[in-house]
């Protein structure tokens, strides 16, 4: 079984899903069971924030003109999609039905909550999933539609509950022993409260390894609007090149540190089951893309990548010296309010330290301050250089930091990883830092 997840820009439109339709039913994929795991179309969960945020500032009309715009593009987009009065009429119902159950969450008169905002952002891969597999039926492909809020299930920590996720698909799948194709949505999921609730943004990878995982599967296909995963990004430097091959380790720092086409968890089901990750081009499906596997192609350096909204925290012992148990007590703290720390990085009289999430920013630094004086700086980037082994590569710290001879450096993380080097600049030195090490590491 292979597990196929699509992005919402490969089914940002009627012709994007008529699209997939190809790619799924390809002479070699319609003769063995695949599951197909759906986005919403693109722009979709964005407008559902929106919507959200308006309900939240009690702004209801506006809310209520976003809503409309919007079922008026998928009004417009079934209109395109369907061929046949009746599968225009099922689909026509269905969009009744949905904006109808997003016009009643929306009633001026009741407290828009939180648990209703996930109930609204889960509708974007609702809809998808059910106007994707209505296309199917119209066109004779024979699939069914299972519902991921029957098996996928997160529990108090928001951590997925691997074995009911593959006790619950298992039942699923086993309702329909003679199909070979299966439509699910990416991202939503229950909580260990039964009510609806998500995998975060981006999830939809996360939701696919999952899967990919819980079934075995022999390959999970990451199906989106670039070519693999390319050694700079792409957005910001000229000329990148997409890398063929990477260990689960080498992807996984990528993911974590800024490659946005894979979302950070992604990983790590794949790895646990040894099962390859392919990621791939909807508009170029001839491309071979990146494969991601247990082991690396080899030892060189492969790629570049940038995480932005990073604050960097200074933490200075006020007696002088780093006394014992000091660290801990710097760490229990951050432990305290659940906020990870990306790098770390100590001297004899200061210990210096990266986040990325700030809600808990205030609390956390008057802590700090009852044992030490703190400095804080904001609008920081982590640029992470990833490879495999590179500390026995002879070279090849003269090779970064070269390429960056023009940047600041503040802080440097090496060792914690045999699969990369970290370094933290200002963002507005990002660019300059990107291209300086395309040019010297690549050569391009």
């Amino acid at each position: 079984m292979k597990v196929l997840k699509f992005g919402g820009t490969s089914v940002g439109s009627a012709e994007r899903m008529k699209g997939v339709n190809q790619l799924i039913n390809t002479e070699e994929l319609k003769i063995q069971k695949r599951i197909i795991v759906l986005s919403a179309m693109s722009g979709t969960t964005n407008t559902l924030v929106q919507i959200s945020e308006q309900l939240y500032a009690k702004n209801y009309p506006q809310a209520a003109l976003i809503i409309t715009e919007m079922e008026l593009k998928y009004r417009k987009t079934i209109g395109e999609l369907y061929k046949k009065d009746e599968s225009k009429e099922k689909a026509s119902n269905l969009l009744d039905a949905q904006f109808g159950h997003i016009r009643s969450l929306a009633k001026e008169r009741e407290r828009f909550s939180n648990l209703k905002e996930r109930i609204l952002l889960a509708k974007g891969e609702q809809l998808s999933t059910a106007m994707f597999q209505l296309f199917l039926e119209e066109n004779g492909v024979e699939s069914v539609l299972l519902d991921a809020l029957e098996f996928m299930r997160i529990d108090e920590n928001s951590e997925p509950e691997m074995d009911f996720i593959e006790e619950q698909l298992k039942i699923e799948l086993e309702k329909y022993p003679d199909n070979l194709l299966f439509i699910t949505q990416g991202y939503i999921c229950k909580n260990s409260f039964g009510e609806i609730d998500n995998l975060k943004r981006g999830g939809s990878d996360y939701s696919a390894s999952l899967i990919g995982a819980a079934v075995n599967a022999e390959e999970i296909q990451i199906w989106t609007d670039i070519d693999g995963m390319h050694n700079n990004d792409p957005r910001i430097v000229d000329k990148t090149m997409p890398v063929a091959q990477l260990s689960f380790d080498e992807a996984a720092e990528l993911a974590y540190f800024g490659a946005k086409i894979l979302h950070p968890s992604t990983i790590t089901p794949a790895k646990a089951k040894n099962i390859p990750v392919r990621l791939l081009n909807t508009m170029a499906p001839h491309l071979k893309g990146t494969v991601i596997t247990k082991d690396a192609a080899d030892t060189n350096i492969k790629a570049v990548a940038a995480k932005d909204n990073i604050t960097m925290i200074n933490i200075r012992s006020t007696r002088m010296l780093l006394a014992y148990g000091f660290l801990r007590k710097v760490f229990e703290i951050f432990e305290k309010y659940k906020t990870s720390i990306d790098m770390v990085t100590t001297s004899e009289v200061c210990v210096s330290v990266t986040i990325d999430n700030i809600a808990n920013l205030e609390q956390i630094i008057n802590e700090l301050e009852e044992f030490s004086s703190i400095e804080v700086n904001k609008n920081m980037s982590i640029v992470c250089v990833v490879g495999d082994l590179i500390s026995e590569r002879v070279g090849y710290a003269e090779e970064i930091f070269s390429s960056l001879s023009t940047v600041s450096i503040k802080m440097i993380s090496y060792g914690g990883s045999k699969n990369n080097v970290s370094m933290l600049i200002d963002t507005q030195d990002k660019k300059a830092a990107l291209q300086g090490l395309n040019k010297g590491l690549f050569k391009l």
